[in-house]
């Protein structure tokens, strides 16, 4: 089989409207990214960033632009469609990338307030890192999940 185009979803929340609030949760979410998933940056096609309509503090993609290796990757941010009683001061992120293992498992990251938009994946993720041996300090493998 050939090289595939596979997606990885993400999201987290943030306590208030501030460059530095979003900043630590932008980077948050990439380094559990980056810690949970075998991801060549050199093979993203896209990133979009969206935010809930209460965050204008900073553009999410500005701060993935000051992280290593991020410079070069296609980046966007648009604003998410609002839906009443919907999560409030909410980043989320969709990476499509290219892969020459389709099978490879994908660890989607849902963390702070964001949790519960999937909490099927959450819940998948964090039954097979409970169940995985420990390796000491090694991260776990992640789980492949469905679309």
């Amino acid at each position: 089989m050939g090289w595939r185009v596979r997606a990885i979803r993400g999201a987290t929340t943030v306590s208030e409207n501030t460059r530095d609030a979003i900043r630590d949760a932008v980077h948050e979410l990439l380094d559990d990214l980056e810690a949970h998933n075998d991801l060549d940056l050199d093979e993203v096609i896209s990133v979009t960033f969206s935010v809930t309509r209460d965050l204008d503090a900073v553009f999410p993609a500005a701060i993935a632009r000051e992280r290593p290796n991020w410079c070069n990757v296609p980046l966007m941010d648009v604003q998410h469609m609002h839906v009443a009683g919907s999560l409030e001061r909410c980043i989320r992120f969709l990476i499509h990338f290219n892969t020459p293992e389709p099978a490879a498992t994908i660890h989607h990251v849902y963390l702070r307030g964001a949790k519960h938009l999937r909490p099927d994946w959450v819940e998948a993720q964090a039954s097979h890192q409970r169940s995985a041996p420990s390796l000491g300090s090694a991260t776990p493998e992640p789980v492949t999940l469905a679309p």
